[in-house]
């Protein structure tokens, strides 16, 4: 996925570059750049970082770096919800648990995200669709506490 993603910013002439940043910078978005911190141990992680900073060349105005600004805030939540969207999808999860994926642990590992963004994921769609939301005909996916109800008819 992530010389997916590397390939869509080419597309759309953003250039990728990989530098050493201080810890608390995963990663950077400005002037039709994306700069991942090469401290970044794994992949997985660089992949989590390259989509939300995508969505920050997509969506996002001016400098946001000061985050105590309201505005500001926002646009980094929601480049943050729209790279959630694309790496954990509804069914994504479920086809975890078809596929024996339970811990939170698992389920990262299966959809190729941290933790932590897999727990941003499901925050952010628990604060969407509340408890539970029915994502086909025959499965409901339960947010809190995680699982997924198959109904067999």
């Amino acid at each position: 996925m992530y010389e997916t993603l590397v390939q869509e910013a080419f597309d759309n002439n953003v250039v990728v570059e990989e530098r050493y940043m201080s810890k608390r910078n995963k990663g950077l978005y400005g002037d039709n750049v994306i700069w991942i911190n090469k401290n970044l141990e794994t992949l997985v992680e660089r992949t989590c970082v390259i989509a939300e900073e995508l969505y920050h060349h997509y969506f996002t105005i001016g400098d946001i770096t000061e985050l105590s600004v309201i505005q500001n805030l926002k646009q980094e939540h929601f480049a943050r919800r729209r790279a959630a969207k694309r790496l954990v999808t509804l069914e994504g999860l479920v086809e975890a648990y078809k596929n024996y994926c339970y811990s939170k642990y698992e389920i990262a590992e299966y959809l190729r995200v941290t933790e932590p963004f897999l727990e941003m994921s499901i925050k952010y769609y628990h604060e969407k669709y509340g408890r539970e939301v029915r994502v086909d005909d025959k499965h409901v996916l339960f947010l809190d506490p995680l699982g997924v109800f198959e109904d067999i008819k």
